[in-house]
């Protein structure tokens, strides 16, 4: 982890300041990453600018659309509202990381097979939070699916669809 006071070891006058650059260690799909990265940079930017992983998006960057959504040792987090130096030393998985290369995670076919993208921008953060929340064990229902689902937007109304993804899934894990 990163050391808390670290941050403030840069004297400038008689006020303190914030490093330039921080060596952050992300384990990424199981690959590790060590960054050198502004200590503001947020692992959203991390994934995509620095460690070349695209899979996961800049929707909002507010924390309101879930396109950025990524799994914290298993959690769903939405990706643009965590610093980088925050998750050092966590496991990280993105899109890219669900599949082994070979064969797809089950919410992947099944969002083919229910054809529950269209434009399919929103994708991977849907399928990362929908993966994330079957973890969870906390959705039951149909009901349940939506609303623990909420937080990722789909702007072309591909909900009825995406649902039928996972609860296909969700009946197979049962």
């Amino acid at each position: 982890m990163i050391n808390e006071t670290a941050f403030l070891e840069k004297p400038v006058g008689d006020k303190r300041q914030l490093p330039e650059f921080e060596l952050v260690n992300l384990t990424i799909n199981g690959q590790s990453y060590k960054l050198r990265l502004q200590p503001w940079v947020s692992l959203l930017d991390a994934i995509r600018e620095y460690a070349g992983l695209t899979g996961t998006k800049k929707g909002c960057d507010h924390g309101q659309c879930g396109a950025c959504t990524v799994l914290i040792n298993g959690k769903r987090i939405n990706s643009c509202l965590t610093l980088a130096v925050m998750r050092d030393g966590e496991s990280i998985t993105t899109i890219e990381g669900l599949s082994d290369g070979i064969t797809n995670h089950p919410l992947q076919d099944a969002f083919i097979e229910h054809d529950a993208f269209q434009c399919g921008y929103c994708t991977p953060g849907q399928i990362c939070s929908a993966v994330g929340m079957l973890n969870e064990g906390r959705a039951d229902s149909l009901e349940d699916v939506q609303e623990l689902m909420s937080g990722n937007i789909c702007r072309c109304g591909a909900y009825n669809n995406i649902n039928a993804a996972i609860m296909e899934v969700k009946s197979k894990m049962a």
